[in-house]
């Protein structure tokens, strides 16, 4: 043991003659201090100098400051002869939102110099057991539900299949073809990595099982085991799963407690470090049985396609599905934004109707084709209606009719239509990321003319268009949400569309399908709809929409480049189908 040497009272005179040099701090505090400072500032090797033992101290510390971080402050708070106490915070984990505080006590002894006697307890509680590391403490997964209360997401064991240079290429690809592993991919994916080792594929439990004894046993090859949430049934897609998995991490995380663990020859010990709390289960508004049904009916489709399905009542998004071509092109039916075509017309009408210059019952002119504003507008294949009341114009969804209303109306007239409506309006919602669309004040009389029949500069999302639907059934903007309790909130709150607008609404969108251009759903008693063509490009690329209200049930249905209406109002028609 170091005993502090302290210097004769008879020699005290000569500590005040000068010296010529000295080698480290002259006073125990002085080189407390300097402990202190090169601790803060993460620096191993000043601090482990200043000690009795630097070729112990400099790999312990070195070792602590990489495996906590260096976001940490030491202070030196007081001193007693040779004692000194140390006060030492630091922010650990993601966000560096977690913090340790703790006071610790060490001693300067004089060989020579003055030194800090090495005991790695000074430095941090526990650091004297072996090496410290800080992680997270989760409580038990939380849950993911559907409307009903069955289990959308839990969280699942999954194994990363990792595959080195050296590994049996042939015999790996045949025990991993079923999940579309070939020979060809893995040397490619091989050669890119330059040597390092790939992972080929990640299995759900129920796949690695029949496979993992004979992969453990293949040269080059690695099985890690990891937790992720998933679906339960591993079939469910849909952009809705990314933003539902994010939330669950914040949840998770937020309750989270955390844990500074000593690595001891016996295990680890667990120095400081709060429990978590518990978490609830995510009570999600999806009805699964819609979800499966809007995705059977997409599957058919060759282009991208979606479908978002909402209950007017509520907001509660019940489900949203896309196609495998959609899903490579990212969350599209949410965010995806493209004109509308004719579905719009609901947004124009409803101006229309709110200006006071026709009823449902007005006659109108519908001509094959007409100049408005100096632009040309044709009807589809130049159909040619005379004159028609306005709810004939609607249903049999004609151009000519719907652009000399937008042209009457002022420049504003169709954004503040469609924010009625719940486009153009920006929701923050826990659990899903969405943009509604773009209605923007015309420029100029010809660009209003285009807007009025969803062409120009008006986009739209399938959910944009979803919501439309349900603010017509419910006479206002409904808050979006997919977590249950817990609305979107919007960026702005415009007026409920008049009563009486909304019904006359709802009995063109009902003739729609009695008569109209969606004749091909008019077995479905009740149905409410428009359908949608809208150009892209040029005169030979079109999408194609069908929005409907079945109840209390609204939906948006689009598909890429379908050249007309018909492939969405089909998509609808098998979903509404098997719901039914």
């Amino acid at each position: 043991m170091r005993i502090h040497r302290k210097t004769p009272v008879l020699l005290f005179a000569l500590a005040l003659l000068p010296v010529a040099c000295s080698s480290g701090p002259e006073q125990p505090e002085t080189v407390a201090d300097a402990f202190a400072a090169a601790l803060s500032s993460g620096d191993a090797a000043a601090a482990a100098a200043l000690t009795d033992a630097p070729e112990q101290a400099r790999p312990a510390l070195t070792t602590l400051f990489d495996n906590l971080g260096e976001n940490h402050t030491v202070r030196l708070t007081g001193t007693d002869d040779s004692s000194f106490t140390l006060e030492s915070t630091w922010k650990l984990g993601p966000g560096e939102r977690h913090e340790w505080n703790y006071t610790s006590t060490g001693t300067a002894i004089e060989d020579g110099d003055w030194k800090i006697d090495w005991d790695p307890a000074t430095v941090a509680p526990g650091l004297e057991l072996g090496p410290l590391t800080y992680s997270p403490v989760y409580s038990e997964p939380a849950r993911v539900l559907d409307a009903t209360g069955g289990e959308l997401m839990t969280q699942q064991v999954v194994t990363l299949v990792s595959v080195g240079p050296d590994a049996d290429l042939p015999a790996v690809a045949a025990l991993l073809a079923p999940h579309g592993i070939t020979e060809a991919g893995l040397g490619a994916d091989l050669a890119a990595a330059q040597g390092k080792a790939i992972t080929a594929v990640t299995l759900r439990e129920s796949d690695i099982a029949p496979v993992r004894q004979a992969l453990t046993e293949t040269p080059g090859v690695t099985l890690s085991p990891q937790t992720r949430l998933l679906t339960v049934d591993k079939t469910l897609a849909g952009p809705t799963l990314g933003g539902l998995a994010e939330l669950w991490q914040q949840q998770a995380d937020a309750a989270a407690g955390w844990a500074v663990r000593a690595q001891t020859a016996e295990g680890t010990q667990r120095v400081a470090g709060p429990d978590p709390t518990p978490t609830a289960d995510l009570a999600t508004t999806v009805d699964i049985d819609l979800q499966n049904a809007a995705e059977g009916a997409l599957a058919p489709l060759t282009t991208p396609a979606a479908i978002v399905a909402l209950r007017p009542s509520t907001g509660e998004v019940l489900a949203v599905a896309q196609n495998d071509p959609a899903d490579a092109q990212g969350p599209l039916a949410l965010t995806g934004l493209y004109p509308p075509g004719s579905t719009f017309k609901t947004v124009t009408v409803s101006a229309a109707l709110q200006a006071g210059d026709v009823t449902i019952d007005t006659v109108l002119p519908c001509p094959a084709r007409a100049t408005i504003e100096g632009r040309t507008i044709p009807n589809d294949d130049n159909f040619d209606l005379g004159a028609v009341p306005l709810i004939t114009a609607f249903a049999r969804s004609c151009n000519t009719t719907m652009a000399e209303l937008g042209a009457r109306l002022p420049a504003d007239g169709l954004t503040t239509a469609a924010a009625q409506l719940g486009l153009g309006v920006d929701y923050v919602t826990p659990g899903l990321t969405t943009v509604t669309g773009s209605v923007p004040p015309a420029r100029n009389p010809a660009e209003q003319v285009e807007s009025s029949i969803g062409q120009g500069t008006v986009t739209a999302s399938p959910f944009g268009m979803a919501l439309v639907a349900a603010s017509l059934a419910h006479g206002s903007a409904p808050a979006p949400a997919i977590v249950a309790g817990r609305p979107g909130t919007a960026d702005q709150a415009p007026a409920p569309v008049p009563p009486e607008v909304t019904a006359q609404l709802s009995t063109m969108m009902a003739e729609t399908v009695r008569t109209g251009t969606a004749t091909a759903l008019r077995d479905l008693p009740g149905l409410l709809g428009k359908t949608g063509t809208a150009e892209y490009l040029d005169d030979q690329h079109a999408h194609g929409w069908f929005v409907g209200i079945d109840g209390d049930l609204a939906f948006a249905v689009f598909v890429a480049d379908a050249g007309s209406s018909g492939p969405a109002v089909e998509a609808a028609g098998r979903m509404l189908r098997v719901k039914r």
